[in-house]
């Protein structure tokens, strides 16, 4: 009873951690984990999920377990590929070692894209918005160079610094000082659509998105929780922009 217990718990966090780190919204990742422990047979299954951690317990007579998360990315596939297995199992279709297999090959299976895709695919993204914000056609190509080479460097200083806000404060810098001097050389026309449309791979569109959704599901903590995380991302792009402007 008391190693089948343990398996099941550990299913449970295991599945609640992949998705907590890979983007999933806090209430979401609490009634996964209740519906797995239900499904083994533990209706009384309680948790207590945050940003940076998992509490979590099968039943009162049962141990309380504590899962840390230090880092958080953004993979939508990994959370729906646990969503996926939470609904086998409640189908009876898993058993208690195929869904920990399952869980930990998708805990293991690196980044879905190659960092060169995200790069490429970041600069598109910055010229693209450079067009939806009613940028020239002139600008795209320096908005794709200024949003590949900025999302380079976030990945860079955050390797090296290991905080986030500043990676995004200097990624942020980086980005407006190539955007003056494309402008200043006459590469560029427009150094505010440019600046614009290549900070957009860095805002945190999904943070404030799952920020409101916690808030309004009642998960105040973490809605407040994400929502200062955004903040702060906001503060920091906005910040190495401005620093440009003021050196420039």
């Amino acid at each position: 009873m008391t190693v089948s217990s343990t398996k099941i718990s550990d299913i449970c966090l295991i599945a609640g951690k992949i998705m907590l780190v890979n983007g999933g919204e806090t209430y979401r990742v609490e009634d996964t984990m209740s519906r797995i422990a239900k499904a083994f047979g533990y209706a009384n299954a309680h948790s207590f999920v945050t940003p940076t951690g998992i509490i979590f317990s099968l039943e009162d007579s049962e141990a309380t377990k504590f899962v840390r998360i230090s880092e958080r990315t953004v993979n939508l596939e990994k959370v729906t590929l646990v969503n996926s297995i939470s609904r086998q199992i409640a189908e009876g279709t898993l058993s208690v070692e195929e869904a920990i297999q399952h869980l930990d090959e998708i805990d293991n299976t690196p980044h879905s894209y190659s960092i060169s895709l995200r790069i490429i695919a970041s600069g598109l993204v910055s010229a693209c918005f450079l067009i939806m914000f009613l940028g020239q056609w002139k600008d795209f190509v320096p908005a794709f160079i200024a949003g590949s080479i900025g999302f380079t460097c976030f990945i860079y200083f955050h390797k090296v610094i290991k905080i986030q806000f500043f990676a995004e404060f200097l990624a942020s810098f980086v980005i407006g000082t190539l955007a003056y001097w494309m402008v200043h050389l006459g590469v560029g026309a427009q150094m505010d659509k440019i600046i614009i449309g290549s900070v957009m791979p860095l805002v945190p569109g999904l943070l404030i998105t799952n920020a409101v959704r916690d808030l309004m599901a009642g998960h105040l903590v973490s809605g407040l929780s994400k929502g200062a995380e955004a903040f702060l991302t906001a503060f920091a792009i906005g910040s190495g922009v401005a620093v440009v402007f003021t050196i420039y």
